[in-house]
């Protein structure tokens, strides 16, 4: 390539907007032409500024990297690196459909790997390759959307102090709402997963893991007995002794499930 590759980062989380920074920089062929904190500024960006190649990240508030894709178009996306922290259906998906994609915290040696592969793509001028990519990328998409989709998680990947840590679901207690992050309670130990909950409710077993609330998820083989409380609400009283609280309008979700009526 004569000019640099003109990129756009879109990334809601500072500190992987600044690493990725930090990496291209490195590389003299490229030019960070745009950086983008949400979804929507990324839609402006990618059509405003017309970039060769752009980091986008999976899981943003308000509209995530498949609804950039979507409100852009496949057909006018340039080359896109996906960048996600824990999802590993989507991990599969990206490596089949997309140019490539990143796991956070973004390792040195991958994103050179991730950013040579792009390049390569640029510089074939792939552009109807990349296109059937992301179609294919969003008809995956719709599929796990779908009543049929993949089986529940029996791991979860959490980052702690620094690491990524992997957690088997069955040994979360249970799941409280933390805004569209959702804080996993195990043992006396708390893990913050940036995932909302509908989206981890989806990826949980249904037999096992259940809405009582809805800010509430929790793991039935923790519960120890109900307690009638006010307004058709009743208490759930763990075995460890914390207290949750099922609504009345969750009742039947918990009723489907274990068969009891309430």
């Amino acid at each position: 390539m004569t000019e640099p590759m003109r990129v756009v980062v879109a990334d809601d989380e500072p500190l992987a907007r600044r690493r990725l920074r930090t990496l291209l920089a490195n590389d003299p062929d490229v030019a960070v032409v745009g950086e983008c904190a949400d979804g929507t500024s990324a839609v402006t960006a990618v059509r405003d500024l017309a970039p060769d190649l752009v980091f986008l990240d999976v899981q943003m508030p308000a509209l995530d990297g498949l609804g950039v894709v979507q409100a852009v178009g496949p057909d006018r996306m340039p080359a896109t690196v996906f960048v996600t922290a824990y999802d590993q259906y989507a991990v599969r998906a990206f490596d089949v459909n997309a140019v490539d994609y990143l796991l956070k915290p973004v390792d040195a040696d991958r994103f050179a790997a991730a950013l040579r592969r792009a390049k390569e793509h640029v510089g074939r001028r792939a552009d109807a390759n990349i296109q059937d990519r992301l179609l294919a990328l969003l008809a995956d998409a719709k599929k796990a959307d779908a009543p049929a989709g993949p089986p529940p998680s029996d791991r979860l990947a959490v980052k702690s102090g620094g690491k990524v840590v992997f957690l088997r679901a069955d040994e979360i207690d249970w799941v409280e709402a933390a805004g569209n992050y959702s804080r996993l309670h195990v043992g006396k130990r708390t893990h913050l997963l940036r995932e909302t909950m509908t989206a981890l409710e989806a990826r949980l077993d249904p037999k096992r893991f259940v809405r009582i609330h809805r800010s509430t998820i929790v793991n039935l083989e923790r519960v120890r007995e109900l307690q009638p409380y006010f307004h058709g609400d009743y208490v759930v009283l763990l075995q460890d002794g914390t207290q949750l609280t099922l609504s009345r309008t969750h009742r039947q979700k918990l009723h489907e499930v274990v068969g009891h009526p309430f």
